[in-house]
């Protein structure tokens, strides 16, 4: 008998379909609505900020009561909805800047409500996952959906960006719009009835904020949820520091141009394909544990290498550049690679260790508590800069992100071996 692998599910193919174009569209309108705020309304940078700001704030403020409704709710229906919503608040926002009914308040408006929909959306379709494919298919799922979301980040900003300037900023808004509706198509024919994640419906639903301590209970009470809670805040919360001074540290120590500092970012994206393909075949091999801990430790600390380079003022010119650049694009490619075989790998064991009724809360937790510390990683970054200098504030922050791969080699998910076998708490 031929082995059925997710990818001849159609229901998989649908989702996947779907998850991508909403990705791409989702990426391209963080490039979009900020052009449009700048070259359409005029916006100072200032604005420009808060817009951005806007933008993120539903991730701190929306997550958790996201994932409570998500474990209540078909995710095929949330999904749905919640693609036709932001094509309609783009589509809206294109029409009213061309009859120039259109000012900041507005969009700040609509950034915000798109960037609330994007979390639903994204709730949704990780709680989807195991809800359509086998538990023994979760990594391969899982693979697949990142791999597209990260070819989303490296094309979708650039898609934006092009739109903008082949067309205008609202046409631009216009043609992403597209994508959303293109997502709603191909996940409004998902024929998979999500009965377990429905039970609850038949009872009187507890309050939101029950629904959500027990989220929190739950994550807190099992070994391997709170290890990945604790492992991601103490990434995200490093990361953010490092990434503040990284982007002082290229241009100020290192002296690099904005392309090249461009070229250098990028190769993240590549290495995330990578890391996506690999997180498919790697843990059934070598265990989830050990790739969990070794993919870790190795994009961890790639950034320790960047400290120690010099400065392309200081030694050769050209030369120098091109060697500090040849290193930063294998730095970046490296962490690409671990990083996403990290979060594919992550993302398998959290379902896998998780209940269908509380996927969506477990989900939305997690990215709360790992999230949530972002913005104090980067006052601390910028702290950090200004007193004790970029070399060493990046050398400590880049050695802060290690703590996470320590906390999961001292933990259960150390043990892991080559199947998901339940339960894993």
């Amino acid at each position: 008998m031929p082995v059925v692998t997710v990818s001849d599910q159609p229901d998989f193919r649908r989702l996947w379909v779907g998850v991508t174009a909403s990705q791409l569209g989702e990426q391209a309108t963080v490039v979009v609505l900020p052009l449009f705020a700048v070259l359409t309304l005029h916006a100072s940078a200032g604005h420009l900020g808060l817009l951005r700001a806007i933008e993120q704030a539903p991730i701190l403020l929306l997550s958790l009561f996201v994932g409570a409704g998500v474990d209540r709710w078909r995710t095929r229906t949330v999904m749905v909805l919640t693609d036709i919503a932001r094509t309609l608040a783009l589509v809206a926002t294109a029409t009213a800047s061309l009859f120039g009914w259109l000012g900041l308040p507005a969009l700040f408006v609509v950034a915000f409500a798109v960037g609330a929909l994007s979390v639903c959306f994204d709730v949704a379709y990780q709680a989807s996952l195991v809800r359509l494919v086998p538990r023994e298919q979760l990594v391969s799922g899982n693979s697949a959906l990142e791999g597209s979301r990260s070819a989303a980040q490296i094309a979708g900003p650039a898609l934006g960006g092009t739109l903008v300037s082949l067309l205008s900023a609202p046409a631009a808004a216009s043609c992403t719009a597209l994508f959303f509706a293109l997502s709603a198509l191909s996940i409004r024919r998902i024929r998979t009835r999500e009965s377990v994640a429905l039970t609850e419906r038949s009872a009187r639903p507890a309050p939101v904020w029950r629904r959500i301590q027990e989220g929190l209970r739950f994550v807190a009470r099992e070994t391997v949820l709170r290890t990945v809670c604790l492992a991601s805040a103490a990434f995200q919360f490093s990361y953010a520091a490092m990434m503040t001074v990284y982007l002082l540290f290229l241009p100020r120590e290192l002296h690099l141009s904005g392309t090249a500092i461009g070229f250098a970012l990028a190769a993240t994206g590549p290495g995330a394909l990578l890391g996506s393909m690999l997180a498919g075949r790697l843990p059934s091999r070598f265990g989830y544990g050990a790739v969990l801990i070794s993919a870790a430790a190795l994009a961890d600390s790639s950034f320790l290498w960047v400290a120690a380079l010099p400065g392309s003022g200081s030694s050769s010119g050209s030369g120098s550049t091109i060697v500090t650049l040849l290193v930063l694009l294998a730095v970046s490619f490296v962490f690409g690679t671990g990083g996403q075989l990290v979060n594919v790998t992550v993302m398998a064991v959290r379902q896998a260790a998780t209940p269908h009724e509380m996927q969506g809360r477990v989900a939305a937790t997690i990215t709360f508590a790992g999230m949530g510390l972002t913005p104090l990683g980067s006052l601390l970054g910028g702290l950090l800069a200004e007193e004790w200098g970029l070399r060493i504030s990046l050398l400590v922050t880049a050695a802060g992100m290690l703590l996470s791969p320590v906390l999961m080699a001292a933990s259960p998910l150390a043990r892991l071996g080559r199947r998901l076998a339940p339960p894993l708490c």
